[in-house]
């Protein structure tokens, strides 16, 4: 499979501030990167370079075969880009903004309104298209963000924290929107402060820590190599959590976490055989229980590892 993105060495810096030093990036066509990384990671700032806005200081890009310094322009036509704030005018109506961007980009009047009626319909926009965007919704102006990022038919798709600010019914929305358009064939790079939306959508996650990839792979390899498994048990009697813990203390050798408001106990196991002999312990103390089950690790979990950052994965 071809390569829609290849980024090799990319570094940016502003005065004695480094924001990217050193950074490669590989997106194969038709897939979903998530990028993540803590406040000032330096995600943003990778993005704008892939998107010609921003010159590197050291490094080479290449996006759909084009060199970013080289070939800027070709670039361009084969990129769509939706920051983290909608950028649509307010004053116009959803039909006129699109219709506005499709003449911008050389289309015709005819072929601009045909576009932006497909986009339209195609993000369940229709019924408002000829009211002013100011009257929209939340989830609607960013669904009409992204459909503005796609009136040029671009192969390529940066999507820079696309959920920022969105209620979850409208996040699942725009969710579904990037799935098809995977399905599709276009290429996506996710920069996201949602761990849940990487894990939901990206075939392949990076991770910045202080302008460096600290970290690369699916979520699941991600999850497997940080922790392996936790091994959970909830018990049915609140009053049998500390005869549990000394039950999995004895085990593993290890010291269970504890959620005091599930009142879950968590703790890490090397070796699945040993869930049949927990529930062996536990049917000799007479101890029931709701849960007990393995689970990877969350990708909270695996971020706060590799970075050491509670703040979640903004930037």
């Amino acid at each position: 499979m071809s390569n829609a993105i290849e980024a090799e060495g990319l570094v940016k810096r502003y005065g004695e501030t480094t924001a990217l030093d050193g950074v490669d990036l590989t997106v194969p066509a038709g897939k979903i990167l998530g990028v993540l990384g803590p406040n000032g990671a330096g995600k943003t700032t990778a993005v704008r370079i892939l998107a010609t806005l921003l010159r590197p200081d050291a490094g080479t890009a290449r996006v759909g075969g084009y060199d970013v310094l080289r070939d800027p322009v070709a670039v361009r036509g084969l990129i769509g880009l939706t920051g983290q704030y909608a950028s649509v005018d307010e004053d116009l109506s959803g039909r006129d903004n699109l219709v506005l961007i499709g003449r911008l980009l050389d289309m015709s009047k005819a072929d601009a309104r045909t576009r932006g009626a497909e986009l339209l319909a195609r993000f369940d926009l229709s019924e408002a298209a000829d009211r002013p965007v100011k009257t929209y919704s939340g989830g609607m102006r960013r669904r009409l963000d992204l459909a503005a990022s796609l009136v040029g038919r671009p192969r390529v798709l940066y999507l820079d924290e696309p959920t920022t600010g969105l209620d979850p019914h409208s996040r699942n929305e725009v969710w579904d929107i990037v799935r098809r358009l995977a399905d599709e064939g276009v290429t996506v790079l996710l920069t996201t402060q949602y761990l849940e939306e990487a894990d939901q959508l990206a075939d392949r996650i990076t991770v910045f820590d202080h302008g460096r990839v600290v970290a690369d792979g699916t979520p699941g390899e991600l999850k497997r190599k940080i922790s392996g498994q936790t091994l959970q048990v909830r018990p049915t009697n609140r009053d049998d959590i500390e005869i549990v813990a000394k039950i999995l203390l004895d085990l593993t050798g290890a010291q269970p976490s504890r959620d005091v408001d599930s009142g879950v106990l968590n703790t890490p196991v090397d070796d699945t055989m040993l869930v049949s002999a927990v529930i062996k312990r536990l049917d000799e103390a007479g101890v029931g229980v709701d849960e007990l089950g393995l689970r990877l690790a969350s990708l909270d979990e695996v971020f706060l590892a590799i970075t050491g950052s509670k703040e979640g994965a903004r930037a």
